[in-house]
């Protein structure tokens, strides 16, 4: 005889809302300091309506800003010591060039953070990667470091760790309402939950959750066309799966920027992005019309022309993908500034899947409160003008 259904546990030591890759690696950092985790999902998993899915994103050690290079090796060490709690391999080292032209800022500041001073410059380039093409007088950076991060793959192991330290996961679950106070109360579709502390990590939604809870952030979701480039001779433009990330800096052609991944999802292609999009609704995201204008596959036709000739200029796969930018393009990951006890992780402009480690961690610290592990003067709320008038 089966046992009596139990009922539904309603109260926990705190809740997490959004269980994309941000919220799945603030749950597990949680669950992992044996707090008793809620991570809510609106979604049933898996799906691809956020910003987490999709078989690829690039990690680095290379970046500009130094507050996020400083992070790169503790998200190293984090992603290696999931792969061994998963038996589970989820990183492929490829190495990343660093296109654009010498002396450009961006480029600079990327080799800087590598230690390094050496450029391979066009020809240097086409011996060593025969694919690549640079124009005349720029150059290329090399990050050795670098490679490919198995996303889907990824995002199912930090949720496999979180349930097991005995996390719960509710998917399917579209929260209807939040009602602060020291005690937070969260409404869904399937229950109501209670508990202490709150984190926000709602990617494209996260704009309407905060604004119940009186603030404005400037969010501004971006709808990306994910385009797959065939070679034209199969083999013949070396792009195989172990060849190269890359990605362009300072670029007239892409003032956004391009970036590249080796062929993994669909064995020959390349995948091609510009660092770019429209404006969207999350929820009216996939209602674009096919007939609708995309520049930013023109810009990419025109970028794989001059500099992976090996390719055919046309995307012969197109997929659509979540950014929420902010102003700036970097992250938020602050409190409340009325609501202490509710943390909000958002805004992570294309280049937060690598950095989700750190950012998990630094979420639970914060709601935790606890002093940060890094410096979070470049997350606060308050950089934002008029942010903190709306929520007084």
């Amino acid at each position: 005889m089966a046992a009596p259904s139990q009922p539904q546990k309603s109260t926990y030591d705190v809740i997490v809302i959004g269980a994309g890759i941000q919220g799945s690696f603030t749950a597990y950092h949680l669950a992992q300091r044996h707090k008793d985790t809620l991570l809510l999902e609106q979604f049933l998993l898996p799906h691809s309506r956020g910003s987490s899915h999709g078989q690829s994103r690039i990690i680095r050690s290379a970046y500009p800003q130094e507050y996020y290079s400083r992070m790169m090796p503790d998200c190293f060490r984090l992603w290696q010591q999931l792969e061994a709690e998963t038996g589970t391999t989820l990183y492929r080292k490829t190495g990343l060039l660093l296109l654009g032209p010498p002396g450009e800022p961006e480029l600079e500041a990327c080799r800087r953070s590598l230690g390094m001073e050496g450029l391979l410059d066009a020809a240097a380039l086409a011996q060593r990667y025969p694919g690549f093409r640079l124009q005349a007088g720029q150059v290329a950076v090399l990050d050795s470091t670098a490679g490919v991060l198995f996303a889907d793959r990824a995002l199912r192991a930090v949720q496999e760790v979180f349930r097991r330290h005995g996390g719960t996961l509710r998917d399917g679950e579209k929260v209807l309402r939040i009602e602060p106070g020291a005690t937070v109360t969260v409404t869904t579709t399937a229950g109501v939950y209670k508990a202490p502390r709150l984190i926000i990590t709602a990617g494209a939604w996260t704009g309407a959750f905060v604004e119940q809870l009186g603030l404005h952030l400037p969010l501004q979701p971006l709808r990306i066309d994910v385009c797959y480039w065939r070679e034209k001779q199969p083999g013949s433009a070396n792009l195989g799966s172990v060849s190269p990330c890359f990605l362009t800096l300072g670029l007239s052609q892409a003032p956004h920027g391009i970036y590249g991944l080796p062929s993994i999802e669909y064995p020959g292609l390349m995948k091609v992005c510009h660092h770019h999009g429209s404006p969207t609704d999350p929820e009216k995201r996939d209602q674009t019309p096919s007939s609708a204008p995309r520049p930013d596959v023109a810009v990419l036709s025109s970028f794989i022309s001059s500099y992976l000739p090996g390719l055919e200029t046309q995307p012969a796969v197109m997929e659509t993908c979540l950014y929420t930018n902010t102003p700036d393009e970097d992250f938020i990951l602050d409190r409340h500034p009325k609501f202490s006890n509710i943390v909000i992780g958002a805004g992570f402009s294309g280049h937060g899947f690598k950095l989700a480690p750190v950012v998990g961690k630094l979420l639970c610290e914060l709601s935790l409160g606890e002093e940060p592990s890094y410096n979070m003067a470049h997350f606060a709320i308050t950089r934002f003008p008029g942010v903190l008038g709306a929520a007084q």
